[in-house]
């Protein structure tokens, strides 16, 4: 953002007040409070699209005219409970999905490389940790982070398991399909976006399968909420199909890669947020497997 911009948005606007808010500036001022953003995307085009679909739960643009900037009305930030703030959002969310959704051709190439990207991923997730686990099972006096990634190691590599037959088991669902549900993400979740009855921070948003707001979202925010009801409510108000359902569980169940520390005592603590993410995943997946095997 420019200082001559910013000059011009000052005489308009007469600010009593002037603040920023991680890559934003709020003004306050008698007329109102406004937020100055950075003009990234055609926002209005994609405002007048959400509009033509009934979708209207996004933050009113005030000023789109110049050629860096574009304005907001500033809408107050929720003050709810965590908790109903994830409900608030994915309520929101699956609206978006269901109100946008369309089915475009493809050719079987389009899932081979959804296939590809995650067989990379599964494979190098694999080598790091099973060349990790050969490192330190080949020392006498392993350190404790060490130590507690070997005793946990099949854990890890369970889950990567998971993740590697159901990934065969999708594409042969999939491979001969010849049509592709897409619709408008947000593609940027977080609960600091859930303001007053509406979502701001639309800048990333695309087009693209729905189940990657799910997945943004869960590994933002994973470790504070309890995602079952959360997911339950979606599936409800936006049901995935058996495909786009086992694409999301294979792909959250993929394990993170540990980074370690020069201090012993992160190294530790970064283990146990990956083996949390492990078992808060497997509960979160495990009704679903459990109602397919009943069936």
């Amino acid at each position: 953002m420019n200082r001559k911009s910013l000059d011009v948005l000052k005489e308009i606007y007469k600010p009593t007040k002037i603040t920023w808010k991680n890559k934003a500036l709020v003004l306050e001022s008698t007329s109102g409070n406004f937020v100055v953003k950075e003009k990234r995307e055609d926002i209005r085009k994609l405002y007048d699209y959400l509009n033509s679909r009934s979708f209207t739960y996004f933050p009113p643009l005030i000023d789109d005219t110049r050629e860096d900037i574009n304005v907001f009305s500033y809408v107050k930030e929720s003050y709810a409970p965590k908790e109903q703030k994830a409900l608030d959002l994915i309520k929101m969310i699956a609206l978006l999905h269901q109100k946008t959704t369309y089915y475009k051709d493809v050719t079987s190439d389009e899932y081979k490389k959804i296939y590809d990207e995650l067989k990379e991923q599964i494979v190098y997730i694999r080598y790091y940790y099973e060349n990790l686990y050969q490192d330190f099972f080949e020392k006498i006096y392993p350190s404790p982070s060490e130590y507690f990634l070997l005793t946990n190691i099949s854990k890890i590599l369970a889950s990567l398991n998971y993740s590697e037959g159901s990934l065969e088991k999708w594409y042969d669902i999939v491979k001969d399909k010849t049509k592709y549900r897409v619709c408008q993400i947000h593609n940027n979740l977080s609960l600091d976006h859930v303001r007053e009855n509406c979502l701001i921070s639309w800048e990333h948003a695309r087009k693209d399968t729905p189940i990657l707001d799910l997945i943004k979202f869960y590994k933002k925010s994973y470790f504070e909420l309890n995602f079952e009801p959360l997911l339950n409510t979606y599936l409800k108000l936006n049901p995935l199909a058996k495909e786009e359902e086992d694409l999301l569980f294979l792909t959250l169940a993929i394990p993170p890669k540990v980074e370690f520390s020069y201090e012993e005592f992160e190294s530790v603590k970064n283990i146990r947020k990956t083996l949390d993410y492990i078992y808060k995943t497997e509960n979160l997946i495990r009704p679903y497997n459990t109602i397919k095997k009943e069936q």
